[in-house]
């Protein structure tokens, strides 16, 4: 089992390199919200695997809040670019 988990969490590691990568060098605000959008679901990918390691059901409340916080974030900052290109 120990296998499987560090493999989750090198797996989570090398793709939220790769999307601060694109976040840095994405050539468009679009791009940069994509990448910061999921980044911000690889965080609340590696806090489920966490959760699910240590067996602790308090962890549920975070992992809502923070998708609800991407969320309403993501589509925030989609309205507001919406607008400025008009």
């Amino acid at each position: 089992m120990s296998l499987v988990i560090t493999l989750c969490f090198v797996g989570l590691g090398v793709a939220a390199l790769l999307t601060l990568l694109r976040l840095v060098l994405g050539p468009t605000v679009p791009d940069r919200i994509v990448a910061l959008d999921t980044l911000l679901q690889l965080v609340v990918a590696g806090i489920a695997i966490g959760a699910a390691v240590t067996g602790g059901g308090s962890f549920l409340a975070v992992l809502v809040a923070v998708s609800l916080l991407g969320f309403v974030g993501t589509v925030t900052v989609a309205r507001y670019v919406e607008r400025r290109g008009s």
